[in-house]
């Protein structure tokens, strides 16, 4: 569930973003078509969890750049104080649902536990 939870965050609101880029008071440059298509598409491939690596590296560039700056930023904006709540709310669930990880003071001070399932002590039914 966690995983899902964070694929769909993720993608949902790059397909999102990507609709900004197409939509706007002004004709979009073919570089900003093509930011917004690829931002929709693999937005919408991690959502579904089809080539989510290769969608989840596309859409970490896409997002890289836009960061940085080396694409423009789409005339309209995302910045609304209840939506930015709304994905960290579904971030923190998808998280608390997959736990810590390997790599964390949790797993450093509790380690990694296996569980061990007796065998029945009812013979097996034919």
């Amino acid at each position: 569930m966690g995983l899902l939870l964070l694929r769909a965050a993720v993608g949902l609101a790059a397909a999102a973003h990507g609709v900004l880029y197409l939509s706007g008071p002004s004709i979009p440059s073919p570089g900003k078509w093509l930011l917004g298509l690829v931002l929709i598409v693999n937005g919408m491939a991690l959502t579904a969890g089809f080539f989510t690596p290769v969608a989840g590296l596309l859409l970490g560039l896409c997002f890289l750049g836009i960061a940085v700056s080396w694409f423009p930023a789409p005339t309209w904006g995302l910045h609304d104080g209840r939506l930015v709540a709304c994905g960290m709310i579904v971030t923190a669930i998808a998280l608390a649902l997959l736990g810590p990880g390997a790599f964390s003071l949790d797993g450093r001070l509790f380690g990694r536990r296996e569980i061990v399932i007796p065998p029945s002590s009812r013979p097996p039914e034919s």
